[in-house]
């Protein structure tokens, strides 16, 4: 199934209106009663398996509307290269999953609590594995670092724990953690569709890099897959959504220049990566 990217912005709002499906298990009544109790205070920082229950709600929104490719040997490789990547991190215990999905479109992205999704239009300008291992190490910085997880807070706000406050008189436990999922899984989804902080964006390239290089990959394939990136025709449609929720390729090596340099170069002598996964 191919879609263009007028598909995929369409799913993506889809999504915001349509209650969190099955990807996983999204947690019962209680962990997401949990979860709004300690969002609603902006003081207080949310669990880790508050975290995840919120990434799989986004995710289940996101998978709703537009599926993964129907490969498992595709599914499965991606998976083993991204759990290698993940291992190397401060928070190799998150149950972390990742996925291709069915897209034309060139993007890829990273929820709360560790599932990353890439499209297959993104996964198809691959050369190598270790280009894969730098798109994957970006991703997964975005999930150590806890971006979206400070963006959805910071898009909630005060006004969410108004919002809960007035809800909780006459409605039960289960109305109530229904509507708050609803709600909190579609400020997640919003933030996918808008981007994050280009300064995010600068600090995941940073740190993909290093996770590529603990891995045993070079570190500078991630530069490798910005330049094939900057090379695009800027007729290219497939690369819209990419340039409307991430600084330009451009401007990204040019920061990796500035802040990394000539620091991983002794990782740029890993061994030749292996070959990517065929999709059918």
């Amino acid at each position: 199934m191919k879609t263009t990217r007028k598909l995929l912005i369409a799913a993506l709002a889809f999504a915001l209106a349509a209650p969190a499906g099955a990807f996983g298990r999204l947690g019962d009544a209680e962990n997401l009663l949990k979860f709004g109790k300690k969002a609603a205070d902006a003081s207080q920082e949310i669990t880790q398996e508050e975290e995840i229950e919120l990434g799989r709600g986004i995710a289940a929104n996101v998978l709703g509307a537009a599926p993964l490719v129907r490969d498992e040997g595709l599914q499965r490789y991606v998976n083993q290269v991204g759990l290698w990547l993940a291992m190397q991190t401060e928070r190799p215990d998150l149950p972390w999953r990742f996925g291709v999905v069915d897209s034309t479109d060139v993007n890829a992205f990273a929820m709360p609590g560790g599932t990353i999704l890439i499209t297959r239009g993104l996964y198809e300008r691959l050369r190598d594995e270790g280009e894969l291992a730098g798109v994957l190490g970006h991703e997964i910085a975005h999930v150590v670092e806890k971006h979206q997880v400070k963006a959805i807070k910071k898009e909630m706000g005060r006004e969410f724990a108004t919002d809960v406050a007035g809800e909780v008189a006459g409605q039960s436990d289960n109305e109530l953690v229904r509507r708050f999922g609803d709600k909190a899984f579609k400020v997640g989804t919003q933030v996918l569709v808008r981007g994050l902080d280009k300064n995010d964006e600068y600090q995941a390239d940073q740190r993909g890099m290093v996770i590529a290089a603990r891995a045993g990959y070079n570190p500078f394939a991630l530069a490798g897959v910005l330049q094939t990136l900057d090379g695009a025709s800027a007729q290219d449609k497939s690369m819209a959504l990419l340039f409307s929720t991430h600084p330009t390729p451009a401007s990204r090596i040019e920061r990796l220049e500035a802040t990394v340099g000539v620091k991983l170069d002794a990782y740029a002598t890993a061994p030749a990566p292996g070959r990517l996964y065929k999709p059918k």
